[in-house]
């Protein structure tokens, strides 16, 4: 039934002129998602030296260790779906730009918020209260980016180019956090312990505060995608998405699930996973991350040209059950060398990448234009929460209960259920964009 509603949905497209600077569109979804995730990045990479001045554990005053259980708590479970709503709703009501905008600006405010954030020695528990503001802005702001530049990036596509530019979805979120990770290991390197606490943790926020106003004015010379029809049209309700498109909901959802857990356990969890259960080194841990991420982002265009020719459903397929066969030997195969490891991590790669090229363009394809965003943007960022963001802990649950040899049980069941989502998916990939 789900399918037939999606394939009637798809069946009935009508097709609008592409947008007329289709290098200019693609540049400001790029440029600004990449400033976005270096920015949420650049607080993941140091926040062992934000909370050590800002949630010292010699303070007195117990609110501050709540503060710091909160920070990462909201941020990571909570306000992602609520921006994913919240600026999809503004893109579907005010338009895609308009979004775009708003999200960079947020990021950009944030990010100069936490760079200026005093210290608890100096301002007491005004500092962690402060520092949590800076991240549910974030978080709010990370959630809607995903909403308005997936729409963004696949309402600017040519025919027959959906899948590419999708696929530049994830090569910025990857350059973004390669950079990130740059600046941090730069300045890890050449500045001082004394330094690095005293001032040189504020530098990459300050940076990302500038770069983030070039991506403001990039994006303001960008060309708004939603059709005249649209615009003239009454606007949608907050959660008409939701309430109008059930089923389309629960398909981004079942889409979206085994994707995310996968993403997160390949790019962000599995150095740690190779350290506690195989004995990896540290260094080589995060030099085998970063070669394989960088491999990553050079796979993504491929894997979207590759789905205009032979279609969506066939590259899902090849992740989803890649990863339900694989998962289980790939992470056994893990061991005390770093060559295992960056073969392991790359194997992996170029699984993940039937999903992440072309997710954006498989999201935007199932919802009509008027709740585009929005009917994206919440399911998608609801499911990123509960299974991708939780892919550490419960790894690391499993490892602290003797049963770290399940984790990669988890991982591949998720994304068998989600092969079988994909095996009902209708074919979008030939037929037109409802404008």
């Amino acid at each position: 039934m789900l399918a037939g509603r999606v394939r009637d949905v798809t069946e009935t497209q009508t097709t609008s002129p592409p947008t007329q600077r289709p290098v200019r569109q693609l540049l400001a979804a790029s440029v600004g998602n990449a400033v976005e995730w270096y920015d949420w990045y650049a607080y993941t990479f140091l926040a062992t030296y934000i909370a050590a001045q800002v949630f010292p554990k010699s303070a007195d005053d117990s609110l501050v260790p709540l503060l710091s259980t909160f920070a990462v708590f909201a941020v990571g479970f909570f306000m992602r779906p609520v921006g994913g709503l919240l600026m999809g709703a503004v893109a579907d009501r005010h338009g895609r730009r308009a979004a775009l905008t708003v999200t960079i600006l947020l990021m950009g405010g944030s990010s100069l918020l936490v760079g200026l954030t005093p210290t608890y020695a100096a301002a007491g528990v005004l500092a962690p209260v402060l520092l949590v503001l800076a991240r549910l802005l974030q978080g709010l702001s990370v959630g809607g980016e995903f909403a308005a530049s997936t729409t963004f990036l696949v309402e600017s596509a040519g025919p027959g180019r959906r899948g590419l530019f999708s696929s530049f979805q994830y090569v910025s979120t990857t350059v973004g956090q390669l950079v990130a990770s740059g600046v941090a290991t730069l300045l890890v390197g050449s500045l001082s312990d004394g330094q690095m606490n005293g001032w040189g943790w504020r530098v990459p926020f300050v940076l990302g505060a500038v770069l983030s106003l070039v991506g403001f004015w990039i994006r303001r010379g960008a060309q708004e995608t939603r059709s005249a029809e649209q615009r003239e049209a009454p606007r949608p309700g907050l959660f008409e998405a939701l309430r109008r498109h059930p089923r389309e909901s629960l398909l981004i959802g079942g889409i979206t699930a085994g994707g995310t857990i996968a993403y997160y356990t390949w790019t962000s969890y599995l150095p740690t996973y190779a350290e506690l259960n195989a004995g990896i080194d540290k260094s080589d841990a995060l030099l085998a991350g970063t070669l394989s991420l960088a491999f990553f982002a050079l796979l993504q265009p491929l894997g979207g040209l590759l789905s205009d020719r032979i279609g969506r459903r066939p590259l899902l397929l090849f992740f989803g059950l890649g990863f339900a066969l694989l998962a289980v030997p790939l992470l056994h195969t893990l061991r005390d060398s770093f060559a295992v490891l960056l073969l392991v991590q790359c194997a992996g790669m170029v699984l993940l990448t039937g999903f992440t090229s072309i997710s954006a363009a498989v999201n935007a394809e199932i919802f009509p234009p008027r709740v585009r965003a929005a009917g994206i943007g919440f399911p998608y960022s609801l499911t990123v929460a509960l299974f991708g963001g939780t892919a550490p802990y419960v790894g690391t649950l499993f490892k602290d209960q003797g049963h770290a040899g399940l984790f990669p049980w988890y991982v591949a069941v998720i994304c068998l259920v989600s092969s079988v989502v994909y095996l009902r998916l209708p074919e979008t990939a030939h037929a037109p964009l409802r404008r």
